[in-house]
């Protein structure tokens, strides 16, 4: 099994979170590509794809 560490990762399943009808999962899978993106202007591409609030829960 491959891991499940990089952006482009994430950025993938977010996709099929979206085309399965999931957006909330879809969306949290983005921030997570974003956060781990270390380009500004590339995070924040992937977040306009996915657009909505955040619905992280920060400790």
């Amino acid at each position: 099994m491959q891991p499940f560490d990089r952006p482009e990762h994430f950025v993938n399943a977010a996709r099929e979170m979206a085309d399965a009808g999931r957006p909330v999962l879809a969306r949290l899978l983005a921030e997570e590509a974003a956060d781990r993106t270390p380009d500004p202007d590339t995070a924040r591409q992937i977040l306009a794809e996915f657009p909505g609030r955040s619905l992280r829960q920060e400790n």
